[in-house]
């Protein structure tokens, strides 16, 4: 059953039906000031830390699940009757309701009565607010005397403490009103540099800023006094729990519409900012009220959204492709992008199935996510690169999470997740490619961000291989550590604190014995990229020094990881082996197949095409590609977490949706378009639009996981948006399938696509240089023949142009 459609021509997804089968969300912002969006006007805002500057209130696990947003309220004053055009609260029957989900924005737009009304929801580009841009239509043939309410619950900004410290809480909520605008200034008098506000462009007939007053006593959101009484109490909170409601009257004729703007906005002052007096505990409220006064005014809200528009013009134009297959154009040119942007913004913190609270910006996660991101706005990807660098250890190890606001890293999360160091490199080669920028590798960038450690961003890449070599097992083979990619699979060594010794089972090791496949093929992989970023930046030395690493542990990998028709996943603590037709459960896992290929391992010899034979025999299924079979029945303790699954959960053989891009590149490298695009489309969210009852997400973002053929709940999906499925599936269709990757010499041209497909036509903004670029099929095969300006050049790597053209025509025949 479908729940909407996809609008391409307007790049919307338009919801139809509000009892969608999970809250579907949208992102508003993309640059500091961020908000979750529900199509029922669900979710919350914060700027830039979900956790530390949460601005309104986010409650998981309500019944139902998606309550509490930004919601307005439309009384009939003649009956008392209310209604929301979003449907929730009050949840009353709509005589007609969408929801228009697009690029930074959503519109909401209900009608009932013959009362229509729509609020466009969107954040300015350069600005920390949101605005609720609010019309309302007397459809009927007598005009309409009509109430309208707005609501906001304020967080008391740090999230978790909000949730949690009420002894506290309830007495320390402090709000003032001038000029009809509602400053949250909770925190203020401790802090004294940021606040909130809420403001309105109509004049105001009353207001509330204490929840318990515009809800009443025993009241909920479906029904609240103000609401029903068409009355506000203009409250003060002075505790308790703050909010920010106005209340407007409006008399409309018969077919007139009127237009209300709703700003809620976040202020910060300045680090040298001046307090006069110097212990006031009054917000300067002189510094929002040029904001304000712009933003009420509708003229300035229109040339606001336009230039958001553009922007989106701007960075979904870096890459537009036009192929047989309409899932592909659909996710490649709007959706996947458009999910990257919310990756790189959120990592995996704040979304329906992440609170915000328990996690901050991943290292290993933030790094991957640059490479469905790098292209979009290359100064953004750089900065977080050093960020990221900066929470590593001078071992080379490094901070699993750090929080956005501080850029510190999270204690409670230290290093032992023994892949985090190759992912930086990974995320930096691709920068380089991306942008030719080797001026970042002599960026000076210190460890665990200490003063005085600041060494060049090569040297944290070197420190990365180094922390490789440093943690060898009995194999030769990557030591685990806490975990590799699969944070699940724990092979029982632990870390009661950051940089302690590993705790173990009795009998087991000291955690010097746990070794991963997957990091071996990650590594010869890092250690071949870091070979690449050497030679581009003129280290001649270090590339043979990385280039003999990276043959030493392809070696080791075959040597040692192979089970003779796939590769091993790793060895546990006791040196036993798993993912191995040994084992009685789990005997081939997905991780390694895929990424032992895309680093070459076995490319030459068949060994790779046995490992992908191996997972379409025992992986795939019509859903996508499971984590590993046979699923684990028991829990096994010297497997960790990876086994308290349910069967076909999660990493307990559910299919991790993250890792079936990796087989997907691979079989691209072994030239098997078909393969390659059968196994994209399976989870592809738009091409399971008609499915939308058993998949439950969203149909137009990626969700991380979808339940495997051991659930009794096969083929539905969870923890959709935030995930690295979205960057590496962007990768693999833009790169791989479609074959068009940057490269440091140019930008490579190599297709390997389905042979149904006749071809197809794309352009790619590449170094400040347009790439049009024109691919036909003249036969089956994947052989490509360039013709770059009607000029035919060997080999698929396009130079850029020396004679500073700003257009490039290609033309690519496959046979």
């Amino acid at each position: 059953m479908k729940y909407g459609y996809f609008d391409d021509k307007a790049r919307e997804y338009v919801i139809t039906r509000p009892d969608t089968p999970m809250p579907w969300i949208n992102y508003i912002g993309c640059e500091g000031y961020f908000g979750i969006l529900s199509a029922t006007a669900g979710g919350y805002s914060y700027y830039k830390d979900a956790r530390l500057r949460r601005l309104t209130r986010g409650r998981y696990n309500n019944v139902p699940l998606d309550f509490g947003g930004r919601y307005i309220y439309v009384r009939d004053n003649a009956d008392g009757s209310f209604f929301s055009p979003s449907w929730m609260p009050v949840r009353g029957k709509l005589d007609d309701y969408s929801c228009r989900h697009g690029m930074g924005y959503s519109v909401i737009s209900g009608k009932k009565n013959g009362i229509a009304a729509s609020t466009r929801y969107f954040v300015p580009m350069g600005e920390n607010l949101e605005i609720w841009d609010f019309t309302v239509t007397n459809e009927r043939a007598e005009s309409a005397d009509l109430s309208i309410f707005s609501i906001a619950e304020f967080c008391l900004w740090d999230a978790q403490d909000d949730a949690t410290n009420f002894q506290r809480n309830f007495s320390t909520g402090q709000v003032e009103v001038e000029d009809e605008v509602i400053y949250h200034k909770t925190e203020y008098r401790e802090r004294r540099n940021h606040f909130a506000w809420f403001a309105c462009s109509e004049k105001l007939t009353g207001f509330d800023t204490q929840r318990e007053a515009f809800l009443g006593p025993w009241r909920g959101w479906e029904d609240p006094k103000a609401v029903a009484e068409g009355k506000s109490g203009d409250s003060i909170a002075h505790g308790w729990q703050p909010v920010a409601s106005n209340h407007i009257k409006l008399s409309l004729k018969p077919g007139e519409t009127r237009r209300i703007v709703f700003v809620l906005g976040y202020h910060e002052n300045p680090r040298d900012q001046k307090f006069d007096p110097p212990n006031s505990q009054t917000i300067n409220k002189k510094l929002v009220k040029p904001t304000i006064a712009k933003f009420r005014d509708p003229k300035n809200v229109d040339a606001a959204f336009a230039a958001l528009k553009e922007n989106w013009d701007t960075l979904l134009g870096k890459i537009q492709v036009q192929t047989p297959d309409v899932h592909t154009d659909r996710m490649v040119n709007v959706w996947n992008a458009y999910q990257c942007m919310a990756t790189f913004n959120m990592s995996r913190s704040a979304s329906t199935f992440e609170s915000g609270i328990g996690r901050g910006l991943g290292f290993r996660d933030s790094n991957q996510d640059l490479l469905g991101f790098v292209h979009m706005v290359p100064e953004r990807a750089r900065q977080r690169i050093l960020d990221l660098a900066a929470t590593q250890f001078a071992s080379g190890g490094a901070y699993h999470q750090y929080q956005p606001m501080t850029k510190k890293g999270n204690n409670d999360i230290g290093g032992g997740f023994n892949d985090d160091p190759h992912w930086l490199i990974i995320g930096v080669a691709q920068y380089l490619k991306e942008t030719g920028d080797f001026s970042i590798l002599d960026e000076k960038v210190p460890f665990d961000t200490t003063p005085g450690t600041e060494v060049p961003l090569y040297e944290h890449l070197r420190r990365s291989i180094q922390y490789a070599l440093d943690n060898i097992g009995p194999h030769g083979l990557p030591l685990i550590g806490q975990a590799d990619w699969n944070d699940c699979l724990n092979l029982n060594c632990f870390s009661d604190e950051p940089g302690q010794s590993f705790q173990c089972l009795k009998g087991a090791t000291d955690g010097k014995t746990a070794e991963s496949v997957f990091i071996g093929g990650l590594m010869v992989l890092s250690c071949k990229e870091l070979a690449g970023v050497a030679k581009a930046a003129g280290k001649p030395g270090d590339v043979e020094t990385y280039l003999e690493l990276a043959q030493k542990m392809d070696e080791t990998v075959r040597k040692h990881g192979w089970d003779g028709e796939w590769f091993l996943r790793a060895y546990d603590n006791f040196g036993k082996k798993i993912g191995s037709h040994e084992n009685e459960e789990g005997k081939i896992y997905i991780e390694p197949q895929g990424f032992c290929v895309i680093a070459g391992i076995g490319v030459e010899d068949g060994t790779a095409r046995k490992a992908l034979d191996s997972v379409n025999k025992h992986l795939a299924t019509k859903h996508g590609i499971v984590l590993q079979q046979p699923a684990y029945t028991r829990y096994y303790i010297e497997l960790g977490e990876i086994s308290s699954y349910p069967p076909g959960y999660k990493e307990n053989a559910g299919i991790f949706c993250h890792n079936n891009p990796w087989v997907i590149i691979a079989e691209t490298i072994l030239g098997n378009g078909d393969q390659a695009h059968d196994y994209y489309t399976r989870i592809c969210p738009s091409a399971r639009e008609e499915i939308s009852d058993l998949h439950k997400n969203e149909p137009y973002v990626f969700s991380q996981m979808i339940a495997g053929k051991d659930a009794p709940t096969h083929g539905e999906a969870k923890n959709s948006w935030l995930t690295g499925t979205a960057a590496w599936t962007f990768f693999a269709a833009t790169a791989y399938i479609l074959g068009i990757r940057a490269e440091y010499d140019g930008l490579r041209v190599q297709p390997v696509i389905p042979k149904a497909w006749d071809g197809f036509t794309a352009t790619r903004v590449f170094r400040g240089v347009t790439f049009d670029i024109s691919v036909k099929r003249a036969g089956k095969g994947n052989r490509v023949a360039l013709t770059v300006d009607g000029k035919a050049i060997d080999g698929t790597i396009v130079p850029l142009p020396k004679d500073g053209a700003k257009t490039v025509k290609v033309e690519a025949v496959l046979s």
